[in-house]
């Protein structure tokens, strides 16, 4: 992600969370995208208002972010 937003998390704010986060499961596959960028467009929606299909191209892929 190249651009920063005002809806953001912060690195200390991601880290506080991120042990809420389950790991992969064993013998899955490795995740394709970042955890991190993920939640910043989860927060990106929430605080626009806009909707799934408008995020930004800085974010990972709608259907990504939706799922």
């Amino acid at each position: 992600m190249s651009k920063v937003y005002p809806s953001n998390l912060t690195q200390e704010q991601f880290e506080l969370i991120s042990g809420l986060i389950p790991p992969r499961k064993p013998g899955g596959r490795k995740r394709s995208v970042d955890i991190y960028s993920v939640l910043n467009a989860i927060f990106y929606v929430l605080c626009e208002g806009c909707r799934w299909r408008s995020l930004p191209g800085d974010f990972p892929n709608w259907q990504t972010v939706y799922t």
